[in-house]
């Protein structure tokens, strides 16, 4: 396994689940059951054979059945060498099993039946499974939300220190940017349609023929192949191929969960270099091999790093979608093959890494009430003024002293290295009649959060807590990280 490329998607980041969605293993056996359910659906409309008599049998079904998930793997290897195709090689070695039934397999069918409608329940079994690890996520973050939403902290409006929120309430900002996301993803779940049984231009030409130009009841085998197969409905019209902007779609859904997991992933890398909050450090994790001191954030710089992989990955179908020519031209099939596939392993080891840096977030109080002090005394100053005014000072004298001494206090700051002495000079000035413990008073960092904290209550209790109770069920994933 040393002598060869091994995609780090499969060997590093995405799940074992991800992985067998889009295996060989999951594909073929995708093929064989849209081979048994356009046969039973070829059966129930009454196929013919020239005689008259039905051209497919239960019996026939049966041995199809028995043999749907047993894939002789060998024998289509070794005649897809022989005539170069995919689809062919399976249809003979399942042939080989079901000797009765070998000759109504594909029946009346091109490639692109078993090869598009797997891809669409593929993609949408992929879909549920990123929702899933989504819901997760959302879950996690809203523990940590609840648990911080009284914690008060420095806000930042261009890495500059702002006026003051919760640690909680921050972390509703990264939920909501999810919220969006699994709002899209839920969109893309419940519009995934089948290509159904179309034949090779889309115009259904080889079933008319086969039940004798009955338009009526060729109409009926989409709706009844996407039953069986656990859709809605197939696409009222195409060409070979169901419309590739399909992928593009499902793509640009995964592309917006990357975009929330990157912001996510740089607030996190910032407030560690803060030392506010830092991503979990396991005890015999190495941060450099030359600087052994550190703790480097490299899951939320991994994140980072799959997140823009992801979101230029969804310009492949993009272009795919927009160079297709009339009913079909197969330049998608390479690039369909890799874009895909890797789109949604990426996105899921994200989500992995997402859970697991939430799961053990580690929030150093002190650090953020040592930094919040630095800085509120020049945020409180219009508080310390206007209570210095009702104790009868005069407010433009007042505001050109606080202006004076902020100034000061900020070159004492930036210049000197020193601490900041903007309330010891408003202290010594007696014209705003205040003593230093009083001033102090006023710096309680609960009164500059605004509605902070009330704002994460309402947010959990009122939008989050829904979903999550309706999704209860799929509640408690854990994510196992690799490296």
């Amino acid at each position: 396994m040393n002598d060869k490329y091994v995609s780090p998607l499969s060997e590093r980041y995405a799940s074992k689940e991800m992985q067998y969605i889009f295996s060989p293993d999951m594909k073929f056996k995708t093929w064989r059951k849209l081979w048994i359910a356009l046969a039973e659906t070829e059966m129930e409309l009454g196929l013919k054979d020239e005689n008259g008599n039905p051209r497919i049998s239960q019996e026939q079904i049966d041995e199809l059945k028995a043999n749907a998930e047993n894939i002789n793997y060998d024998v289509a290897k070794a005649r897809e060498k022989e005539v170069r195709h995919d689809v062919m090689s399976h249809v003979y070695a399942y042939g080989q099993q079901c000797p009765n039934a070998a000759g109504i397999i594909h029946l009346g069918a091109t490639s692109c039946y078993v090869g598009d409608n797997t891809d669409v329940i593929v993609m949408t079994k992929a879909l549920k499974l990123v929702r899933v690890k989504l819901i997760n996520v959302i879950n996690e973050l809203s523990k940590f939300a609840d648990k911080y939403k009284d914690l008060p902290t420095l806000a930042f409006t261009h890495f500059q220190p702002a006026q003051p929120t919760t640690v909680g309430k921050r972390a509703t900002l990264w939920m909501q940017e999810l919220l969006l996301d699994l709002s899209d993803i839920e969109y893309m779940i419940d519009q995934q349609k089948l290509l159904g049984s179309k034949g090779t231009t889309g115009t259904q030409a080889s079933f008319l023929e086969l039940f004798d130009g009955d338009h009526e009841t060729v109409k009926k085998i989409d709706g009844k192949i996407a039953e069986k197969m656990g859709f809605k409905a197939c696409y009222p019209v195409s060409g070979q191929t169901y419309s590739r902007k399909v992928d593009a779609r499902v793509l640009n859904v995964l592309s917006g969960i990357a975009m929330s997991a990157h912001k996510f992933s740089n607030d996190i890398r910032l407030l560690q270099h803060l030392k506010e909050i830092e991503e979990p450090f396991e005890k015999n994790q190495i941060g450099s091999s030359a600087m052994a001191y550190k703790r480097n954030p490299m899951r939320s710089e991994r994140i980072a790093s799959l997140a823009n992989y992801v979101m230029t990955d969804a310009l492949n179908p993009a272009i795919t979608a927009a160079t297709q020519w009339f009913e079909r031209t197969l330049d998608d099939s390479a690039n369909k093959r890799i874009s895909i596939p890797e789109g949604f392993l990426a996105i899921d080891g994200i989500l992995d890494l997402y859970l697991n840096v939430v799961d053990g977030l580690v929030v150093y109080d002190k650090v953020i009430y040592q930094r919040f002090m630095k800085e509120i005394p020049f945020m409180a100053t219009e508080n310390i003024m206007m209570d210095a005014v009702k104790r009868g000072g005069n407010r433009q004298e007042l505001h050109e002293k606080i202006r004076t001494y902020s100034m000061q206090a900020g070159e004492q700051v930036k210049k000197y290295g020193n601490e900041n002495n903007l309330v010891d000079l408003i202290a010594a000035d007696s014209s705003f009649g205040m003593s230093k413990e009083e001033i102090v008073k006023l710096l309680e960092p609960k009164n500059f959060v605004g509605r902070a904290p009330e704002q994460t209550k309402e947010f959990l209790s009122e939008v989050i807590k829904p979903i999550l109770d309706a999704n209860k069920d799929i509640l408690g994933v854990k994510a196992e990280i690799n490296v």
